[in-house]
């Protein structure tokens, strides 16, 4: 196997050609892999992050392996490219090239003095993390693992149905209420631009959307940094060309009461970035989007899941019929940085079991605060 070290993601078309036929080739694809997610992120966020992408190519010299990085300002730490972006990030590569491939990076992380390496959001259930307990002992590095999200998802073959064959989902009632008091003057229909010349002119009333309703709830939106705008407006770019974006709209008439930026891949429908009017919050226009959307998606062939994403929100919860997990890896040299992470994480675990001792603990940490004044 031989590796080659990029500390950009080239605009190659064969580059992503290979790379995007090695992502449909591994367990369970994902978009959050593709050659256009990480390229997206290079561009939007090039003033911070420091990309630093293996590639690895067999004795054919095809492409085996794939693997995004990003160093940290002192070039002392790494981490995934997409880890902020991304609901799953992975070392990508057949599983009989995993451990080859997934040792081969160490080695070469440790070379350059690479001394914490932080891997959000992987999946749990991939060959990765057996690799990378294997080759961290290898490589110098102590690994620890821990749960960081777990994902809510429908799979569409699990929903019951009735004898008629109509989906029963939950709130149906509710659902159909909201629905005819949103829809008076029209009725409610789904509205999907997958083009970058349909969703171009749009975008700018989503993002507007996304800002009112965080702060309608007193909370600031992650869209109101224009990174993250830039680095939405270069997704739809790059994937609408393979029509794996899909911006959706629940409308009544002119009139749009709730959105949702995500994607089809893979037989996969993501609920990636959705919001809706703060105005209709009574008429719960989010649940309603989402209950349309997997209906449609359940009429859809090519579709066997809906993918909910990260956040453990209550309404996901009474939709989902399965979960993925995915974990948060820390790999360090140092002994000492290892310890503590790991009572770090358990005495947080254990301080969300007993209120007291939470209370306690928030206490303490405002006085330190107060202290560092």
């Amino acid at each position: 196997m031989r590796l080659v070290v990029l500390n950009e993601i080239p605009e190659d078309a064969g580059l992503r050609q290979q790379w995007n036929e090695l992502v449909q080739q591994v367990d369970r694809p994902q978009v959050f892999y593709s050659y256009e997610w990480s390229l997206a992120v290079q561009r939007a966020y090039h003033a911070k992050v420091r990309p630093l992408i293996f590639l690895a190519y067999d004795e054919r010299e095809v492409l085996s392996g794939v693997v995004s990085l990003a160093t940290d300002a002192e070039g002392k730490g790494a981490s995934f490219l997409c880890a902020t972006t991304g609901d799953y990030c992975d070392f990508l590569s057949l599983p009989h090239h995993k451990p080859i491939f997934v040792a081969a990076v160490l080695a070469e992380l440790r070379k350059r003095d690479i001394r914490d390496l932080t891997l959000t959001n992987l999946p749990a259930d991939f060959t990765t993390m057996a690799a990378l307990r294997q080759a961290s002992a290898d490589h110098g590095y102590r690994c620890f693992a821990r749960t960081a999200y777990i994902c809510a998802q429908v799979s569409l073959g699990k929903l019951e149905r009735r004898p008629d064959n109509k989906l029963v989902l939950p709130g149906k009632k509710m659902v159909r209420r909201s629905l005819s008091a949103m829809g008076r003057e029209q009725p409610v229909t789904l509205n999907h631009a997958l083009s970058w010349e349909a969703i171009a002119p749009i975008l700018p009333h989503f993002v507007q959307a996304h800002v009112a309703r965080f702060a309608a709830i007193g909370r600031i939106s992650n869209l109101a940094k224009p990174e993250r705008r830039l680095f939405l407006e270069e997704l739809a770019k790059l994937l609408s060309a393979s029509g794996w974006v899909v911006l959706t709209r629940m409308m009544s008439g002119s009139n749009v009461l709730a959105w949702n930026y995500g994607f089809q891949f893979q037989g996969t429908w993501f609920y990636y970035q959705p919001t809706f009017e703060s105005a209709l919050e009574r008429y719960s226009p989010g649940f309603c989007l989402l209950a349309k959307l997997i209906e449609e998606a359940a009429e859809n062939p090519g579709l066997t899941i809906v993918d909910l994403g990260l956040g453990a929100e209550e309404y996901k919860e009474r939709f989902a019929n399965q979960s993925r997990e995915t974990l948060c890896v820390t790999l360090r040299t140092s002994m000492l940085r290892h310890m503590r992470g790991i009572l770090r994480y358990r005495t947080a675990e254990a301080v969300k079991t007993s209120p007291l001792l939470e209370t306690w603990t928030r206490r303490l940490a405002t006085c330190l605060r107060r202290l560092g004044k």
